[in-house]
């Protein structure tokens, strides 16, 4: 039995191992943490950045800006599996499927979704001042503008170029 688990350990060590060298795996973490770090120091230069607490959430979870982080991974992704398996492959077909879905999310849905939050937001205010009655205001999910998702797929592309290459 001791065997048995000895070999379950050694199994998925090696499966991790195989998932951290994985180019195209390596390359979507990449390019999706440097977005976020351009982000950050982005933040940083404009000064919209007050506490160390902002900057972690910033760093690890904020979405819209620039560039796009989502962009950025798809286009990696797309990239780095059409290097590997060509761009006749199935999965490069899914791949790059994926990353016209991911992309019209973050400009359109995403982008519309936010826009709207935050006029809901202010009629939400505007009417609080003016009866008394509490309002709750709605998460402001942003999007991005055209320009952020470009240089989001310039850098997930760039990236996915240097794992396959490389």
């Amino acid at each position: 039995m001791l065997g048995k688990n000895v070999n379950m350990l050694s199994s998925a060590r090696i499966q991790i191992h195989l998932l951290f060298t994985n180019p195209v795996f390596l390359s979507c973490i990449f390019s999706w943490f440097s977005a976020q770090f351009i982000k950050t120091v982005i933040s940083l230069f404009l000064g919209k950045i007050h506490s160390l607490k902002q900057l972690f959430e910033l760093l690890l979870w904020r979405t819209g800006g620039m560039p796009s982080s989502h962009t950025a991974l798809v286009s990696s992704l797309c990239t780095t599996i059409g290097f590997r398996a060509g761009i006749n492959s199935d999965i490069f077909i899914l791949a790059f499927c994926f990353m016209m879905v991911v992309i019209r999310d973050a400009l359109g849905v995403r982008r519309s979704s936010g826009i709207q939050a935050k006029r809901l937001n202010e009629l939400g205010k505007n009417f609080e001042e003016k009866s008394g009655v509490k309002f709750f205001p709605v998460k402001e999910v942003q999007g991005h503008k055209p320009i952020e998702v470009v240089i989001g797929a310039v850098l997930g592309v760039s990236i996915g170029i240097a794992f396959s290459i490389f």
